[in-house]
């Protein structure tokens, strides 16, 4: 044995032992005979004694999810420095404080705090908010030791511990079974299949995923029908949860997309800044301007060409968006991911819980040589009965829902389901024909009973009837037809005949092409509780149902241009009429022909439907749709689900039916599990880019026309039309609530008719950086001839008062033109409200530094009512041009 892997099994529990980068050891015991299981686990059927459980129980550790080490309400406030921009305000800081321009530094100090507290607070929130448990709940389990049962903690079980298992139990650890009765697991929440697994014994002798593992129990899976026994084989992080949970664990957290392009606009902003300040302090000494006027000049040119406003408004812009969010069902747990979202190309969502119910419901019965349909949802009881187009009186198929009702060992009590599924799906359905289960068995007892078996495939019970002894039996239609020679069709019996049996079969065919998972039911009077000469009734088909409102859902996805995929544990034939129902286009394939195809990402565009998937698939699957160019959000609620979610660009959880692994996984929850929350949050999300990059527009295209006017004035040796304290108080003003007005726009109309963005596409595209350049030149040309006709040569304050003031007017009248692209200002001019007021504040703002005392401070003079008006007309120039561009593009 390798001497890595023997150091291991001495000094580090079994939690640890597949860390091993040495082991070749497969921890496999489903192929095992059971002799063999207990004999390596160094057990037996009676049980492990009290001292050898201790002993495990230090070795192995307790049974619990182990704990990611949560991140620190510090590192939480420090992450919100990790930004290019914020790097670079920061040395701005610095600067400023070193040539005393102490306004400067306080301001910037200002926007600072301010962008890390409202970052710091939103996440905060939101990690508190999802907060979810990492151990275990504090389950009980019944164990065998020294030979007596005993019911302990969850925590406290050891791998080679004998438990056993009774119906409606959550399963403790992965166990493998040694004795059962009738036993039937819903593993929805691992596997993704929604139908109950039936149980066995027997060696398996191939190689099976965890769906098909028959012969074992997994940790938090469900009992929904019998009894057992098993021998506990992992516990903790080496249950098959475990594993899944240390997997999320391991993987990196992704920068989203937002992150990564306002990174990107904030290292080429830097560059640009340092190279035009080396170009203008360079041209400035070449022009015999002294050195230190030049630096300080170079400095205020730094200060204008940096937006500081923007992280403090993309942070703001986007904690508005999450909380327009919440109030539409989707909680965001970190902010950047809003941005991801509404670039989404592809959503990958499981089936069962998500695009179903996971509640089995009757859709259709055949009775009496006809098919009926049959209304409702779930495990409500309100429901009604139809033949093609017309409701019918119940009592057509009364003694075929009775049947259902009696021979049934599930229960539902206030729409709880107590049992199996598809049990809970009979008694629903005779409950919408006014039959009460419980007041059934009171007034037709159950005598004696034959319980269902994977190998017999019925059930069968005996009732008193009105005084008479009467068997009720279901099962598969294929297994009771056999043992029926008689059939019920109207309140009347007759034989069976073989041509009969033909029929019903393709009937039964025919419901099971529909994805219905299909029983049949018969009767006899008799004595005797035996299966033969049976009176063949009738079938009832059920499927665990789409949700309502999921199809409208995928249809918006689709004219929006994202691409919804299906992937689940379930059954192809389930998933294709699943799909179909709800208007999935595309082909469907399986794990066993996925497994077969060597690059995925030559035919994943075409497939829209995966099943029997495990959860190695889910990520060969986001991997290929990711080597194709996509953003990839997956849905999920289940265990299965984590490892996708955390890969996904962007992970949504079910908030009401996610397990807390899921939920963690996420980057965004739905609080109300409705699929069509999704499409919300995914307009909600292009809303939200489209804001940043409106108000990402407007703060380059203004700081670009203040860089101009100072660049231009430099080189035609003017002088300096604006001080650096104006140059400040202009970004502050307008950078500052017209900016934020922008991220409260209010969505296009069409926005869910767009396809989706480039994901290569930068928040400011080609065409978008020429019309910043016309606009930078605009207000360039009309401040400076404004500055020149007010004559600086003779009074300098006055001239910059009005170059001051004319500028700030243009960058009002540029706000307006970045409202829409196509839109003019004058149909758009009063759904933002909140526009209009950060305009007017901005304007009184500006009069108040002109004609009040605090002129002082700014260097500035009151002006006359008329040279209000020719700073208006000049600036208005900036909104003529951008009405003009736009009526080009409508055109």
């Amino acid at each position: 044995m390798c001497p890595a892997l023997q150091a291991c099994k001495r000094t580090v529990p079994l939690v640890d032992l597949q860390a091993c980068k040495h082991t070749n050891l497969k921890m496999e015991y489903y192929n095992k005979p059971i002799g063999d299981v207990l004999k390596e686990l160094k057990t037996e059927e009676k049980g492990l004694s009290t001292e050898e459980a201790k002993e495990r129980l230090l070795k192995y550790g307790h049974n619990e999810i182990r704990e990611e080490k949560p991140i620190s309400v510090f590192m939480i406030f420090i992450h919100q420095f990790k930004s290019f921009i914020i790097a670079i305000l920061v040395i701005a800081l610095v600067i400023s404080l070193v040539i005393s321009h102490y306004l400067d530094a306080i301001v910037i100090g200002v926007i600072l705090v301010l962008n890390a507290v409202l970052g710091f607070v939103q996440e905060y929130k939101a990690e508190k908010s999802i907060e979810a448990l990492k151990k275990m709940v504090s389950l009980k389990a019944v164990v065998v030791r020294d030979s007596i049962e005993h019911e302990i903690d969850a925590r406290e079980l050891v791998p080679g511990d004998i438990i056993i298992l009774e119906t409606g139990e959550k399963i403790p650890a992965d166990a493998r079974l040694l004795d059962i009765v009738n036993l039937q697991t819903q593993e929805a929440v691992l596997t993704g299949e929604s139908v109950p697994i039936e149980k066995q014994v027997k060696v398996l002798q191939t190689k099976a995923g965890v769906a098909d593992r028959v012969n074992m129990v997994f940790s938090g899976t469900i009992i929904t029908r019998g009894r057992g026994k098993a021998v506990v084989t992992e516990t903790g992080m080496n249950t098959q949860i475990g594993k899944i949970a240390g997997m999320i664990q391991e993987e990196p957290e992704p920068p989203t997309l937002l992150q990564k392009k306002l990174k990107k606009l904030g290292e080429l902003l830097g560059l640009a800044a340092i190279i035009f300040c080396s170009v203008v302090f360079g041209i400035g000494i070449l022009a015999g301007i002294e050195k230190l006027t030049m630096f300080l000049t170079a400095l205020s040119l730094a200060v204008a060409a940096i937006p500081e406003g923007l992280p403090a408004v993309v942070t703001i812009g986007l904690a508005l968006g999450v909380q327009r969010m919440i109030k539409r069902n989707a909680l965001i747990r970190r902010l950047p991911s809003v941005e991801t979202l509404g670039s989404t190309t592809v959503i990958c969502t499981d089936k069962t819980g998500t695009l179903t119910h996971n509640e089995m419901t009757v859709r259709k019965i055949f009775a009496n040589n006809k098919i009926f349909t049959v209304t409702g949802r779930g495990y409500s009881t309100i429901g009604n009965f139809y033949y093609k187009t017309e409701k019918i009186d119940p009592k057509q198929v009364k003694l075929l829902l009775l049947i259902g009702a009696l021979c049934n060992d599930a229960k539902l009590v206030d729409e709880e389901l107590i049992g199996d599924p598809t049990e809970g799906a009979l008694i629903v359905s005779a409950a919408k024909a006014g039959m009460v289960k419980k007041e059934l068995e009171l007034k037709y007892p159950r005598l004696e009973e034959i319980e269902f078996t994977s190998e017999r495939k019925r059930m069968s019970t005996m009732h008193k009837i009105n005084g008479r002894k009467t068997v009720y039996a279901k099962g598969a239609p294929d297994v009771l037809l056999e043992l029926c020679d008689r059939v019920y069709i109207d309140g009347k019996v007759r034989r069976l005949t073989k041509k009969d049996k033909q029929f019903l079969l393709k009937v039964n065919e025919a419901m099971a092409k529909q994805a219905l998972r299909v029983l049949a039911f018969a009767c006899k009077e008799s004595d005797r509780l035996d299966e033969k000469n049976l009176v063949f009734v009738g079938m009832q088909g059920m499927i665990d149902p789409p949700r309502e409102e999921v199809k409208e859902a995928i249809a918006k996805c689709k004219t929006a241009g994202v691409k919804v995929v299906m992937i689940t544990g379930d059954f192809k034939i389930t998933a294709e009429a699943i799909g179909k129902e709800l208007g999935l286009e595309g082909r469907a394939i399986d794990g066993k022909e996925l497994d077969k195809i060597e690059h995925l990402e030559d035919q994943v565009e075409d497939i829209s439907i995966y099943a029997r998937i495990d959860p190695k698939h889910k990520v060969k699957i986001l991997e290929a749709l990711r080597k194709k160019g996509h953003v990839i959000a997956m849905t999920g609620d289940g265990v299965n689900d984590a490892p996708a979610l955390k890969k996904a660009d962007i992970g949504i959880a079910m908030g009401i039916t996610g397990t807390d692994v899921a939920k963690e996984a996420s980057d965004m929850i739905l609080t109300d599990d409705n699929f069509a929350s999704i499409v919300n949050a995914v307009e909600e999300g292009r809303s939200i880019f489209d804001n940043i990059r409106k108000f990402v527009k407007y703060l380059l295209s203004s700081n670009l026309g203040e860089l101009l006017t100072l660049f231009l004035a430099i080189i035609l040796r003017f002088p300096l039309p604006l001080i650096a304290i104006q140059i400040l108080w202009i970004n502050l003003v307008t950078d500052g609530l017209p900016a934020l007005a922008l991220s409260v726009d209010p969505a296009d109309p069409g926005l869910m008719k767009r396809p989706p963005r480039n994901p290569k596409e930068g928040i400011i595209t080609g065409g978008r950086a020429l019309w910043m350049i016309f606009a930078g030149l605009i207000m360039m040309v009309g401040t400076l001839a404004i500055f020149r006709t007010y004559n600086y040569d003779i009074d300098l304050v006055y001239a910059q008062t009005m170059a001051f003031t004319t500028l700030v007017m243009f960058q009002m009248f540029n706000v307006l033109n970045c409202r829409s692209e196509r839109n003019s200002i004058f149909k758009i001019l009063f759904t933002n409200k909140y526009m209009l007021g950060a305009i007017g504040i901005s304007i009184a703002l500006q009069i108040a530094v002109i004609h009040t005392p605090l002129n002082i401070f700014f260097h500035t003079m009151p002006i006359k009512l008329i040279d209000w008006g020719y700073a208006l007309l000049a600036s208005c120039s900036v909104l003529v041009f951008g009405e003009i561009v736009k009526l080009f593009k409508r055109k």
